[in-house]
C-alpha cells in the first residue's frame, strides 16, 4: 500500500522531506559502462554503433540499415489507422499553435548614454531528438520535441530510435513525417547518443541533443554535455494532486496511476483535506489496478512510492508543493485559482475536476517535457527558447565611449587587468583620425 502521512502528528514535515529525498529509482553503476560506449562510437565510428547495436540491442545491422529510406517512412505512415493519424494531427495543430505563441521578439534599443544595444535570437544549426522505442514507443513525445525544433527554425533535426527487429513502431515514423522529420536512424541507446554528440561515417554530429531515454541514455546526456547542448536530466516521471472531498475517488484515482503505469519508479502523491475521501481513493487505485495492461508496473510504482497526505486545510497546500516541486500538478478543487496564486515550483499546473494531467501528454498544446525530481524549483518544461539562442549587441560611439568608458577603465585596474583598461584608453585619448 502508498505510504501515508498526517500534517498534523510530530515529525510530519521531516518525514515528508525524507521520503522526497529517498531514491526512487535503482542504483546503477552505468557511467563507466558509458564512457566506455561514447569513446568507442567517438574513435571506432560505424563500426562501434553497429556492435553496440548488436550487443546491447541484439539488432543485427549494415551500414546501409542504420538510416531509414523515405519509402520505409512513408510506408509506415499508410499503415497507421486513419483515427489515430488523425489524433497525431490534432495534437501537432494544438503543440505548434501554442509554442508559435513563444517565438521571442529581437531587442534593439539606445540608451541615454547613446549606446545601441539589443540581443537577437538564432536557431541551432543542428539537433538530435533521441526517440525510446524499447519496451514502449511514445509518438506523442516526438511531437513535442520536434514541433517546437521546428518553429523555432533548426533547420536539420536527426533523430535516433531502437528498431526491434530493425522494426520502428509506425505511428512513431508518422509522428515524425508530421513534424518534418526525414532524416531518421535506427539506432538507439548510449551508441546513438554518441553518434550524434560526436558523429559517424553515417550520422553528422549535432549542437544539442533533447529527448527522453534510459538509464543509460540518460547518463550518454550527461557525458555529452559541453561537447553538445542537452534538454535536461530527466529522472522518474511524477504526479502530485490536491483534492477535495467533492471529486469522484475513482477519477483522482486513476489520475495518480497514469502516472504510477509510466515506470515502477514513478511516483504519485495525493494531498487532501478528508480522510475518508483518501480511504475512498485508495480503495478505488484497488480497483482500477487489476484492469489495467500495466498492472505490475503500475502497483510497483503505487506501492513502493505512493504517498498520501492528510493536511488540516488547503492553507498548507502552497508551502507543501513547493517543498515537492513537482513535474505535474493537478488542483482538483473549487477555487483552483485561489491556490495557484501562491505556488511557485511546478514543472504544469492542471486546474479544475476536468484537467487531467493526461490531456497534457497528448493535446492540450503545451509541452509534457518537464522538470523531475525537484527541479521544477530552478527550470522549466521544453519549449522554442531551447532550439535559439541569443546573441548580445553592443555598439558604441566616440561620444558614447567617453561617457561610460572611464568607469570601465577605473574597474578594468582595480581588477588587475591592465590590457582591458588600455584598449578603451586608447580610444578615449586618440581618434583614428589622429594616426
Amino acid at each position: 500500500m502508498a505510504r501515508r502521512l498526517n500534517s498534523q502528528e510530530p515529525g510530519f514535515d521531516n518525514a515528508f522531506r525524507a521520503i522526497l529525498a529517498g531514491k526512487r529509482e535503482v542504483v546503477r553503476e552505468v557511467d563507466d559502462v558509458v564512457a566506455s560506449i561514447l569513446d568507442g562510437v567517438r574513435s571506432r565510428g560505424d563500426a562501434a554503433l553497429l556492435e553496440y547495436t548488436k550487443l546491447f540491442d541484439n539488432v543485427q545491422l549494415f551500414r546501409e540499415q542504420v538510416r531509414l529510406s523515405v519509402d520505409e517512412i512513408e510506408s509506415a505512415y499508410s499503415e497507421c489507422d486513419r483515427t489515430a493519424i488523425d489524433a497525431l494531427k490534432l495534437a501537432a495543430r494544438r503543440i505548434e499553435d501554442f509554442h508559435q505563441r513563444q517565438m521571442p521578439e529581437n531587442l534593439s534599443y539606445t540608451d541615454e548614454a547613446g549606446i545601441k544595444l539589443g540581443a537577437r535570437w538564432r536557431p541551432l544549426d543542428a539537433v538530435g531528438l533521441y526517440v525510446p522505442g524499447g519496451s514502449a514507443a511514445y509518438p506523442s513525445s516526438l511531437l513535442m520535441n520536434a514541433i517546437p525544433a521546428r518553429i523555432a527554425g533548426v533547420r536539420r533535426v536527426a533523430m535516433t530510435v531502437p528498431a526491434p527487429n530493425i522494426n520502428v513502431d509506425p505511428l512513431v515514423l508518422a509522428a515524425a513525417k508530421l513534424s518534418g522529420i526525414h532524416e531518421i536512424y535506427r539506432v538507439g541507446g548510449a551508441q546513438a547518443i554518441g553518434a550524434l554528440a560526436y558523429g559517424t561515417e553515417t550520422i553528422a554530429p549535432v549542437d544539442k541533443i533533447v529527448g527522453p531515454g534510459n538509464a543509460y541514455v540518460t547518463a550518454a546526456k550527461r557525458l555529452v554535455f559541453g561537447v553538445v547542448g542537452i534538454d535536461m536530466i530527466a529522472g522518474p516521471t511524477e504526479i502530485l494532486i490536491v483534492a477535495d472531498s467533492d471529486n469522484d475517488p475513482s477519477w483522482i484515482a486513476i489520475d495518480l496511476l497514469a502516472q504510477a503505469e509510466h515506470d515502477v519508479a514513478s511516483q504519485s502523491i495525493l494531498i487532501t483535506d478528508d480522510e475518508t475521501f483518501a480511504d475512498q481513493v485508495a480503495s478505488a487505485v484497488q480497483d482500477h489496478l487489476v484492469t489495467l495492461n500495466r498492472e505490475h508496473i503500475a502497483r510497483a510504482s503505487w506501492e513502493n512510492n505512493g504517498l498520501i497526505l492528510i493536511i488540516k486545510n488547503f492553507e498548507q497546500v502552497p508551502y507543501l508543493v513547493d517543498v515537492v516541486a513537482p513535474e505535474h500538478l493537478e488542483l482538483a478543487v473549487a477555487d483552483p485559482e485561489s491556490l495557484v496564486a501562491d505556488i511557485s515550483h511546478a514543472g504544469a499546473i492542471f486546474l479544475g475536476r476536468y484537467t487531467p494531467e493526461a490531456i497534457g501528454d497528448y493535446v492540450a498544446g503545451p509541452n509534457h517535457v518537464l522538470p523531475t525530481a525537484g527541479s521544477a524549483r530552478f527550470s522549466s518544461g521544453l519549449s522554442v527558447l531551447d532550439f535559439l539562442k541569443r546573441t548580445n549587441i553592443i555598439e558604441c560611439s566616440a561620444e558614447s565611449l567617453r561617457t561610460i568608458g572611464p568607469a570601465a577603465v577605473t574597474l578594468a585596474e582595480r581588477e588587475g587587468l591592465h590590457a582591458h583598461a588600455r584598449s578603451i584608453n586608447v580610444r578615449l585619448n586618440g581618434s583614428i583620425s589622429d594616426r
